[in-house]
Parts: structure tokens; sequence; C-alpha cells
């Protein structure tokens, strides 16, 4: 992923922040000899200060001989994205046709070694970090081996502990762009209001610090 100087992020709790908010990405595998990667949609928690990722997979999944053999993983995560139309691109003193189309979006990706977990009372504490991120609320028996009603479940699922080693992340919102054409780039964002404009949106007046 090529990231310019106008595309990083201002800190480390930046993309943080945003990861802590978008906690649904794919986990890419290197395959077995001849094989393609594997590429693994998948929910997951993150947390920063044990520079760590919880997921879990079933145990019918296809990737795990290729993910125990090459435990270096990617996990990606992109979103608040959106088309931005060439002429909202073009330059002040320039005919609008000339204007060049292109993307905006969010994109933190995780470099990880991989650690499969299957001790039952591990599995049973990484599944209830899961859930405690995504129900804080609560409602759900908590899991635990040998007990009603998910302890029997533990065996149809290995866990995953992503240990973070790297982390690249990328905000591409025309900061490189004269204040003119940003200012026309969301104008158009909040007058089309599209799927994703207002995500794409939300995060370009973040950006400039409006």
């Amino acid at each position: 992923m090529l990231i310019h100087p106008w595309d990083a992020p201002r800190d480390d709790a930046e993309w943080q922040q945003w990861l802590s908010t978008h906690d649904f990405g794919q986990l890419a595998v290197n395959g077995l000899a001849g094989e393609a990667p594997y590429v693994q949609p998948l929910h997951f928690a993150y947390d920063a200060e044990r520079a760590e990722a919880v997921t879990h997979l079933a145990r019918p999944n296809p990737l795990w001989p290729a993910l125990e053999r090459s435990p270096v993983v990617l996990l990606s995560v992109v979103d608040d994205y959106t088309f931005i139309p060439g002429p909202w691109q073009a330059a002040p003193d320039g005919p609008s046709e000339h204007g060049t189309p292109t993307s905006f979006y969010s994109a933190v990706q995780l470099r990880c070694t991989a650690h499969v977990v299957d001790d039952p009372a591990e599995k049973a504490a990484l599944l209830d970090r899961q859930v405690g991120h995504f129900q804080p609320e609560g409602g759900s028996a908590r899991v635990a081996p040998g007990e009603e009603p998910f302890g029997r479940m533990l065996a149809g699922i290995r866990g995953i502990r992503l240990e973070v080693t790297d982390v690249r992340a990328k905000f591409k919102y025309a900061e490189k762009k004269p204040t003119e054409v940003q200012d026309r780039i969301a104008a158009g964002l909040a007058a089309r209001g599209g799927p994703g404009d207002a995500e794409a949106l939300t995060v370009q007046r973040r950006r400039r610090g409006l």
C-alpha cells in the first residue's frame, strides 16, 4: 500500500481510534505451495495496549494448514470509502473535465504473527474478550469449558491471537489539493449523499480540523 506523506496518520492514536470502531476486516494468509493466498473475512477485537487482535474461526476452515505453516499474516481493514468524480478534483483555474477521478478511503493493515489457540480454557477467555468488545452491554452467558450453553461448542472452533508486529495506515482524502478543491469535494459529497459519502466526509473534515 502506497502511503504519501499527506495520507499518513497524524500519530498512532489516529489509526488506533479509527480501528476501534472498524472491527471487521480480511485476514490474508500465505497459501501452501502453488496455492493462492487465503483471504478470510472476519470480525476481530483489537487491543491497543496488548498490541494484538483476537478472533476465531470454525475448525473445518481450510486455511488452518496454511496458517500453521506460515503464521506471518496480514489483517486488512478498509472503510469510509467513496468514489470522487473527476470534475470535483479539477484545478481551480482549469477546465472541470481535466480533473482526475479518484477514491477516498481509510485503511489499516496489521502485520501479525498468528498464534492458534486450542486449549479450551484459553479459547473461552478469547471468546469472552470478543463478546465483551462487540456486546459490552452483556446479555449472553459466559463461555466455560464443559458448561452450558456454549461449552460443548468450543470443540468446533479454533481461536487466533494475532500479535501485531507492524502497522501501515492511510487516510486518502485529497489533502494535497488546494483548499478550494477540498471545499468543492466536501460540498459534492454532502450534496450527493450516496453510499459511503457521509462517512468519507466525516473523515475528510476531521483530517482538516473542521
